[in-house]
């Protein structure tokens, strides 16, 4: 597996670091929240790494990072769902929200 969408990841603010033996790495890409919940990250293995040419942190619960690979732009989007604990209010913001955010990324 080369890339990887993960939740609930519990970590504070934003960034990326690598895990893992080199030759074997892989580099965390997160967005998280200040209270420590509902953050998203995507997992990229070492040799794709200089591909990513942007890592777009909408929110704690959206990230997109985009690659280059040969002629292509590739985006890979990771969107967290609020789940059934979760008032009605923030699912229905949620999926207004992902409709709008869904437009900008339609192909022309």
């Amino acid at each position: 597996m080369d890339v990887a969408c993960v939740q609930e990841i519990r970590w504070r603010g934003s960034g990326c670091r690598f895990f893992g033996a080199i030759g074997k790495r892989y580099k965390l890409f997160w967005m998280g929240s200040k209270a420590k919940t509902d953050a998203v990250g995507i997992f990229v293995a070492e040799k794709w790494v200089d591909s990513v040419v942007s890592v777009e942190r909408h929110s704690e619960i959206v990230l997109v990072l985009k690659m280059v690979l040969g002629d292509c732009l590739l985006n890979v989007f990771m969107v967290y769902a609020p789940y059934s604990g979760k008032p009605y209010e923030e699912k229905r913001e949620f999926l207004e929200r992902s409709i709008s955010f869904g437009k900008l990324y339609t192909p022309k």
